[in-house]
């Protein structure tokens, strides 16, 4: 099964238990995790302020992960930040 941005979050914990840890790690707790939630990947991701982009990335990676099974880590590290500095307004 294809993971996609409507899948329950109950499914994908469920049908693949990485996917526990990798939403941990960007902020969205799941069911074992603590925090039930009951919705979808998607909705998870906007309840956190995720955009489009950044959830299509999120159900990309979860794919990759699931279709190659050797490269889940055993211990998944939070994603690097990009931090946006507001430049001054010239005078």
């Amino acid at each position: 099964m294809k993971i996609t941005k409507d899948i329950t979050i109950e499914d994908l914990v469920e049908d693949y238990p990485f996917a526990e840890e990798f939403l941990r790690v960007r902020g969205i707790k799941c069911i074992r995790c603590g925090e039930p939630i009951w919705g979808t990947l998607e909705t998870a991701c906007k309840e956190k302020n995720f955009t489009d982009e950044q959830i299509d990335a999120i159900v990309e990676e979860l794919n990759r992960l699931a279709e190659n099974p050797d490269l889940i880590p055993d211990k998944f590290e939070p994603p690097a930040k990009i931090e946006v500095k507001k430049l001054d307004k010239p005078r």
